[in-house]
């Protein structure tokens, strides 16, 4: 607003030299400020008798402030305020009236006067009115002006290389006040010099000679012949803005008559601007071509998002790993936290009066301190590091990895967890680059606009037939998040490294295979979740062939954590040359559960002394139930969240006996619930579940083979027994890379499943639907063993080389034939025991 105001007030003393100083002449000359921008008494005409002609003059105000004339009070106040101001202004570089005196006394020319100057603000220029006596012409007066004007050369300061320039008006100027800019072009329309008149189209060379006087001219661009638009018109194009505004104040309204091309009757010029489009080719020439420019476009997007936001991202990633931007890390936030260390200590010992996961956890780390050496040993060495931890769940991979092994790692912001839980429980495309983008800090991420261009590429490819390339799939997503992300693992590894080291020749990778230990470490957590899901092969390929490029070129140390046994199926694709090295956690012996449990109880005891020297006794010691241990945890097994729960169930007051009897209730109860009646689609059957549970029940292990001859496995039993596992119902143990038995999921289920088999109810239900499942495969068997037997019986005679395999058909109904009466038989006594107990 105010480099509004300050360039009004630059118009102001422009306009004083024009309303003011040059009408502040004599008092013998009439003063005129009503005319103006709009003519006499605002008709845009100027009105002259035989004896008064009016002059053009240009160049004599700026016409850079053009952008004021789009404000209507501009016009309306601002200038009418302006033309009232007496003052006189050396801003102009001349005065017109003092031209037109000047150049009639150099030619010794009288009865000339000044009658009005009416300044054309928008064109920089000004009429100047004059009359004369009828033995001086107007043409003589005019060319006295140009002489002096050519004489003196007078310049204005704001444009030194043109000069101020006059010519006599010969047409009908109109004096318009719209909000119509000047233009270096000039539409020049033929009319008739009367409604109906025949009109003349000059040619371009009549236009030449008419025109070009008042400039140099650029082109000439006559009407198509074939176009039906009236009245005829021809476009001329100046060399300047200038030059077109002088042609058109003294041509417009002038009419041509018959010599000189106009026809009979005449033609008038009407002379309006044209506004010449500059770049309308360029526009013209892309939406012309939407095949070449779309994909040209795409590009376009995809190289600012590379220059612009990409180095935002890994930014914004390295501040993630780093924590550059937490507040725990703010010196600040630690100042604070000095002050109050006795609060916070206060506050920490309620929570964990409470209860904490880190009860009694030490003797668990204790038991497995051997591996965590193992994880930080191989972190040491200079070959790519590729580590898979593996483990059911439950077993604390994630505490033993992160809070023990890589303690220095994570206190040196150079530790890096992605869990895959949330990547592969995103829905959609959108939701799961969002997921993988928060895990590794990608911001920012725009998911939703590959929505809205795959809408575009759609709709581009069903009207040009090309795809413009602007949608991206999930998987260039992903790679681009991935790969983003090693950039920033990089940067991190090599923030330390200065330039007067001892092994400062050597190139980034050499260094950092030569120092492992500066290399940051990315724990994959709860890799292959769900793996059997639609598109989780896409998610888990992708995230282990970008663990591969940084483990082998030796960015960062890699850790993976995973729940499934079958891990090298997929690791295999991204390393198939390397060896992996894994460590396998169990459950935690007897003993140690033991111990676990006991630590839980006296976590939080308070050891303070009594009055006579001895210390207080334990919750342990003060319990007498703790015998019940070791009969408890044989059942239980050493699942750590299973002996946690056991722990806190205890420490509320309940007997062993009890908190385990309750948590194999509850147990059982997660079997039905989950594997049995769950309605959910899934990829095994019940009686599937129930084979694996009765079996399971009798014997702590089954054998893999073993039990894929089984009727109810009979059709897709790997899948079943996979899908199962993937559930955590069974635990398939491996040897020499092959599957080799079956074990319950979680300790806890061994005796649940017992306690399943031993309802009568339940077991008589669920075994007569696995006696329907056989019965219906031998009558399969039956039908197929009749049909073949029909077909032999059609032979002609009977051949004796048939006879032994009509005996063995016979052979195999009979037997199929026994086992289904034998199976009606057992469903029967089911069906008895159902119809008769509760």
């Amino acid at each position: 607003m105010a480099q509004q105001q300050r360039a009004i007030q630059r118009l102001n003393a422009l306009t004083a030299q024009l309303g003011g100083g040059w009408t502040g002449r004599a008092s013998s000359v009439r003063k005129r400020y009503s005319s103006g921008e709009a003519g006499d008494d605002k008709s845009g005409h100027i009105k002259t008798s035989s004896t008064e002609s009016v002059l053009f003059f240009n160049n004599l105000l700026p016409i850079n402030l053009q952008w004021l004339f789009r404000i209507p009070w501009t016009m309306e106040k601002v200038f009418p305020k302006a033309l009232d101001q007496n003052k006189t202004s050396a801003i102009s570089a001349v005065n017109p009236g003092d031209v037109l005196d000047e150049a009639i006394k150099a030619n010794g020319l009288t009865g000339v006067k000044v009658l009005e100057v009416l300044p054309r603000f928008k064109e920089g220029g000004a009429y100047l009115k004059f009359s004369h006596d009828e033995s001086i012409s107007s043409t003589n007066v005019a060319d006295a002006v140009r002489a002096y004007l050519k004489q003196q050369k007078f310049r204005p300061w704001w444009n030194p290389l043109n000069r101020v320039q006059a010519r006599l008006v010969i047409g009908k100027p109109w004096v318009e006040d719209l909000f119509r800019l000047p233009s270096s072009r000039i539409r020049c329309e033929f009319l008739p010099t009367s409604p109906g008149a025949e009109v003349a189209e000059l040619s371009q060379e009549q236009l030449y000679s008419f025109f070009r006087p008042y400039g140099k001219l650029v082109d000439i661009v006559t009407q198509p012949s074939d176009s039906k638009i009236v009245p005829r018109y021809a476009y001329l194009d100046f060399s300047h803005k200038r030059k077109a505004i002088m042609a058109k104040n003294c041509l417009h309204g002038y009419t041509i008559d018959e010599p000189q091309g106009g026809g009979k009757l005449g033609t008038i010029f009407r002379l309006t601007y044209e506004k010449k489009a500059r770049f309308g080719w360029i526009r013209e020439w892309i939406f012309g071509h939407p095949r070449l420019m779309i994909p040209l476009l795409a590009a376009l997007v995809a190289g600012i998002t590379v220059a612009v936001f990409d180095p935002l991202r890994t930014l914004a990633i390295k501040a993630h790993i780093t924590r550059a931007f937490h507040v725990e890390d703010n010196f600040i936030w630690r100042w604070v936290k000095t002050q109050g260390e006795d609060l916070i200590d206060k506050v920490k010992s309620l929570r964990q009066h409470g209860g904490t996961d880190e009860a009694g956890m030490q003797v668990v780390w204790d038991d497995r301190r051997d591996q965590i050496e193992q994880i930080q040993a191989w972190l040491m060495e200079s070959v790519d590091t590729f580590i898979i931890v593996q483990g059911p769940r439950g077993s604390g991979k994630k505490e033993l990895v992160v809070d023990h092994a890589l303690k220095q790692k994570r206190e040196a912001h150079k530790l890096l967890i992605v869990d895959c839980k949330p990547i592969q429980e995103a829905r959609g495309d959108t939701a799961t680059i969002n997921a993988a983008a928060g895990q590794v800090g990608y911001r920012p991420v725009f998911s939703w606009f590959n929505s809205i261009s795959g809408l575009i590429d759609l709709a581009a490819q069903g009207t040009t037939g090309v795809k413009t390339g602007f949608s991206e799939t999930l998987e260039n997503q992903l790679v681009k998040i991935w790969n983003n992300t090693a950039s920033a693992l990089k940067s991190i590894a090599l923030e330390d490294r200065k330039k007067d080291d001892k092994d400062s020749a050597l190139s980034d990778d050499e260094y950092l295979e030569a120092h492992p230990e500066r290399r940051p470490v990315v724990v994959v957590d709860n890799f292959l979740h769900k793996g059997s899901d639609p598109g989780a092969e896409l998610v888990y390929d992708k995230l282990a062939e970008w663990a591969a490029r940084l483990s082998t070129g030796n960015i960062a140390h890699v850790i993976f954590l995973t729940n499934d046994v079958s891990y090298s199926k997929s690791l295999s694709k991204a390393l198939p040359d390397r060896v992996f090295r894994q460590i396998s956690l169990g459950d935690c012996s007897p003993e140690v559960a033991k111990r676990y449990v006991i630590n839980h109880l006296d976590f939080d005891a308070d050891d303070k002394e009594i009055a006579d020297g001895s210390k207080k006794l334990t919750p342990s010691q003060k319990r007498n139930d703790l015998n019940e241990l070791d009969s408890v945890i044989a059942l239980l097994g050493g699942r750590l969240t299973d002996l946690e729960f056991l722990a806190r169930r205890i420490k509320a007051g309940e007997t062993p006996n009890k908190a385990v009897k309750e948590m194999i209730d509850q147990g059982a109860s997660e079997v039905i619930k989950m594997y049995i009646n769950s309605n959910e689609s899934r990829k095994w059957t019940n009686q599937q579940a129930w084979s694996l549970i009765k079996g399971l029940a009798k014997n702590e292990a089954l054998r893999y083979n073993e039990v894929l001859l089984a009727d109810a496995f009979g059709s897709g039993g790997e899948e079943a027994l996979a899908a199962l596992e993937q559930a955590e119902l069974i635990s398939i143990q491996t040897q020499n890379g092959r599957p080799h038995s079956i074990k319950a999921g979680r300790p806890i289920y061994a005796p649940a499943f017992k306690q399943l088999t031993d309802d009568h109810v339940l077991s008589a239900k669920m075994e007569l639907s696995l006696l329907g499942q056989s019965i219906g495969a031998e009558n399969k068997s039956i039908d197929k063993y009749e049909q073949e037997l029909h077909l032999l019986a059609k032979l002609p005679g009977q051949p004796a080389e048939i006879k032994p395999r009509i005996y063995w058909l016979l052979g195999k109904i009979q037997s199929s034939q026994g086992k289904v009466e034998g199976y009606e038989k057992e469903a029967g006594e089911m069906k008895k025991l159902l119809s008769t107990e509760f």
